[in-house]
């Protein structure tokens, strides 16, 4: 046994002093010379150079600037080409869109203009793209009268269509749209004042039996040719109810908001503060989608459960 000890010590020996490590002699590591030290800490652990102090520092700093650049690229990108938000501010459009709600806004159905791009690039003319609007669909686009504000309304007439309001009935190319009575809309208000309820008014107040008020508004559901259909209000007599007939240029379109007697919309002339008249098809940022988000407006920001009780929940997922 000893013998056997013996020879296994003699071939460590002879294998600590071979090329293998150089920098040993015997068993011993701490005979490496000072000109291997400073080779091995000039260099990293797989043998490649250190970088110089401070290199990789600057090195990190450009990733991140990097990969932040790429991100808001592809957002801009995204939000041009695919998908954008946008938000309900006014009653227009109710009772399909209330007040507080959020959507997604499509980009890709009807094409791209100088509007679908942030800053709206004055060298983009006309429109990129074969698809357009059809009768009913609901758009965002930029207003005529004020191409800096984002509005949204429902197509009633395409280029050539012949659009007129009667006694408070739709009619297209010298035809009623089909209309039916469907059941009255319930809407919560905070003070009287908000429920147009004065004589010649469709609406009427009512209080809840826990003391709140409530505006009742007649609700109609129209039937466009092609078969789309959708609901409407009527809250009474307006100026709009009975107007010309508008024929539609071509490379324009008609719109008008669901909440017919409390929307400026393409009834009236396109001046600021007022309707938007005809609207060229190059102003159309893209088609609604669906509510991502809604709120009732009475959450507040230092109440983060109130976050939650604000929430409609019922109405997050409604596609259009």
């Amino acid at each position: 046994m000893s013998q056997r000890f013996a020879e296994w010590r003699e071939k460590c020996r002879k294998l600590s002093q071979s090329s293998l490590f150089p920098g040993l002699t015997g068993a011993r590591a701490s005979s490496t010379s000072p000109a291997m030290l400073r080779e091995l800490d000039e260099k990293t652990g797989d043998g490649s150079p250190r970088p110089p102090p401070g290199q990789p520092y600057r090195r990190t700093l450009f990733g991140w600037v990097r990969f932040i650049v790429s991100l808001a690229i592809l957002a801009i990108l995204v939000r041009s080409l695919v998908i954008a938000p946008f938000n309900i501010p006014s009653r227009s459009m109710t009772p399909t869109m209330l007040v507080g709600d959020y959507l997604f806004v499509a980009k890709w159905p009807y094409g791209y203009s100088r509007y679908s791009f942030p800053f709206a690039p004055e060298f983009i003319h006309g429109r990129i793209g074969n698809g357009r609007p059809d009768r009913g669909e609901i758009v965002v686009f930029r207003s005529p009268a004020v191409p800096a504000s984002s509005y949204i309304k429902r197509v009633i007439g395409l280029p050539g269509d012949r659009v007129q309001m009667i006694a408070g009935e739709l009619h297209l190319n010298g035809e009623a749209v089909a209309r039916e009575t469907a059941p009255v809309f319930a809407e919560p208000v905070d003070d009287a004042g908000t429920c147009a309820s004065e004589p010649g008014s469709n609406s009427r107040l009512e209080s809840a039996d826990d003391g709140s008020l409530v505006c009742y508004t007649p609700r109609y559901r129209e039937t466009l040719p092609g078969g789309r259909s959708y609901l409407v209000l009527d809250a009474g007599d307006s100026t709009a109810d009975t107007t010309q007939e508008f024929i539609v240029p071509a490379g324009h379109y008609f719109l008008m908001g669901d909440d017919r007697d409390r929307s400026a919309d393409s009834r009236f002339p396109a001046v600021p503060g007022g309707g938007i008249g005809f609207v060229p098809e190059e102003n159309i940022i893209g088609r609604a989608l669906v509510i991502f988000w809604s709120t009732d407006g009475s959450a507040s920001w230092i109440n983060p459960i109130s976050w939650f009780s604000a929430t409609r929940w019922d109405r997050i997922g409604s596609g259009f």
